[in-house]
């Protein structure tokens, strides 16, 4: 493993953790800004649903924090406890970003139809990715077929960081949009749930860049002991 790859993973270790971190406040800072109309993440979400003509789709809460995510497969919206129940900036936020997903699979978004296809094959292969790369770099005199594998494979879960990118930013301007348009929050609040909402974005950039950076540096080393 050259300088210039150990010099990129730090940089970009270093910069996810300035995301994550950065995100964690502002979302503990807009947990804290009361929304004037009183409603729930739920009642958010709900709204947002029917508003959209979605009445399909259920919003149940989930336990864990950071656990909300919209289910394409069984056309549930899951809501964190907290976002479920509260009453501020960031419940509001993230309830309608993940209603945005649903609103997507409603309206057959083509990117998440995209992303949606490669979860099948991501979830199999994320699971021996590692151990058939190190394997390849190992046996990379002997048998370099084996990194060739692992590059390929790294290379569809490559992709699917990437089709995420868009997915989760179409998601989070469908949620904006809609609170914007039907007025659900003042200025100030929706000032927070924007700003909540591009941080969040961020570390699927961060994400992406990180396993686009991993996935040139395995080329490099399969392409390096062809020559």
């Amino acid at each position: 493993m050259g300088p210039g790859y150990l010099i990129l993973a730090i940089l970009i270790m270093g910069v996810s953790w300035l995301v994550g971190n950065t995100l964690k406040r502002k979302f503990e800072h807009y947990s804290k800004l009361q929304l004037q109309n009183n409603m729930s993440g739920r009642e958010i979400a709900e709204k947002m649903l029917a508003d959209h003509g979605i009445f399909d789709v259920k919003v149940i809460s989930t336990e864990g924090r950071l656990t909300d995510h919209y289910n394409p497969a069984d056309k549930t919206v899951n809501l964190s406890e907290a976002v479920y129940n509260q009453r501020n900036a960031a419940a509001a936020a993230v309830a309608a970003h993940e209603c945005g997903h649903a609103v997507q699979h409603a309206q057959a978004y083509s990117m998440l139809q995209l992303r949606s296809k490669l979860v099948p094959v991501v979830s199999v292969a994320s699971g021996m990715i590692q151990w058939i790369l190190i394997a390849g770099i190992l046996m990379i005199k002997t048998f370099p077929e084996l990194l060739l594998v692992g590059i390929v494979a790294f290379a569809l879960t490559t992709l699917f960081t990437v089709i995420t990118l868009p997915v989760e930013y179409d998601a989070s301007n469908r949620a904006l949009a809609w609170l914007e348009n039907k007025q659900m929050l003042t200025r100030r609040e929706h000032d927070g749930a924007k700003d909540a909402l591009k941080w969040a974005a961020r570390t699927y950039v961060v994400a992406a860049v990180g396993s686009i950076a991993t996935l040139l540096y395995y080329i490099s080393v399969y392409a390096g002991n062809r020559r």
